[in-house]
């Protein structure tokens, strides 16, 4: 990518001040708030707000609001998010203020764990009684990541990400992973779990799956996994998510086949009782999608009084052809 003088003059002022660059390698670490970066560098919220303002207007960072809460992090920006990382690669375990800060990081990320570990606690009879309804997620998991396959890929987004688990088990073939959930208290369990993990090239943000706060024709992956029987309109919430594929991207749907549980319905906020390949293969169809790929997961000891997990891939019919001349340029799109 090439960058005008100027411009490059500007971002290399904005990130060559000690308290920013610390707040860079803080947020490479993953998004924080102003009162967690506070909290971290023992400055005050006006200075640290200063700080973030200039990072901001240079490009370097981005902002998102959550409730009354606005979150920053690096930039959705390849090339401002490589350049971040090889500036600071270099003092990254080398400098011992950038220690200091990191430990503090660590309690901020502890005191997150234990909002989410409450939550958890909570809702833990509710979730397991359904879990214990169908196969265990780790089959699903298992089968998820040998469709996707171990070719590494440029982007991920999560629609209604719950727990974070699937940024956490795609993370290592995604260079940049989001997550969209409207609940702030699966938003803090997602934080927790991902941090736990390791995972820093994933984030979570605030938003509606039917109005993801995210760049449309951007993901090479988008998943949505047991959300759309909580849905009214599922038929939306799918055009909506192949507006934000890539061309040739792919959408996983994972959910119930039909069944009549009507207690999910009463008890536990299902709107729809599952869904049939042929819904789903319409869906697909209307949003610009093929359907490539269904599986089914029969539930625990093969009752019909429980749950089969079902499995879909779609894929946009928009297709990428290499430019032969130059292996380097980038893919031109074909509609």
């Amino acid at each position: 990518m090439h960058v005008a003088l100027d411009t490059m003059v500007d971002t290399l002022k904005a990130a060559a001040e000690s308290s920013r660059l610390r707040i860079l390698a803080l947020l490479s670490r993953g998004d924080l708030t102003v009162s967690d970066l506070t909290e971290i560098l023992g400055q005050s919220q006006p200075r640290v707000s200063r700080h973030l303002k200039l990072l901001l207007e240079a490009g370097l960072i981005g902002r998102y609001q959550e409730g009354s809460w606005a979150f920053f992090r690096l930039s959705d920006s390849d090339a401002a998010r490589d350049f971040v990382l090889r500036l600071i690669s270099g003092i990254r375990g080398a400098d011992p203020q950038v220690e200091r800060d990191l430990e503090r990081l660590t309690s901020v990320k502890r005191k997150r764990q234990d909002r989410a570990a409450t939550y958890f606690s909570q809702n833990a009879a509710s979730w397991d009684h359904i879990r214990s309804l169908h196969v265990p997620d780790r089959a699903v998991e298992a089968a998820l990541l040998k469709l996707i396959g171990k070719r590494p890929f440029q982007s991920m987004l999560d629609l209604g990400t719950g727990t974070g688990r699937l940024l956490e088990i795609f993370s290592p073939l995604y260079r940049r992973g989001v997550g969209i959930d409207m609940s702030r208290e699966m938003l803090t369990v997602a934080r927790a779990n991902l941090d736990k993990a390791g995972v820093s090239n994933a984030q979570v943000r605030q938003g509606d799956i039917f109005a993801p706060p995210v760049e449309r024709d951007a993901f090479d992956l988008v998943t949505i996994h047991q959300v759309l029987h909580y849905l009214d309109d599922p038929a939306r919430a799918i055009h909506e998510a192949a507006r934000l594929l890539r061309p040739a991207g792919r959408l996983v749907i994972v959910d119930f086949a039909p069944h009549a549980l009507e207690f999910l319905r009463d008890e536990h906020a299902h709107m729809r009782l599952g869904f049939s390949d042929r819904q789903i293969a319409d869906w697909f169809s209307e949003a610009g999608l093929d359907l490539e790929d269904a599986q089914e997961f029969e539930p625990r000891g093969g009752s019909e009084a429980k749950l089969t997990v079902k499995l879909w891939l779609g894929r946009d019919r928009r297709l990428l052809i290499a430019d032969p001349s130059n292996d380097a340029q980038p893919v031109r799109e074909i509609a």
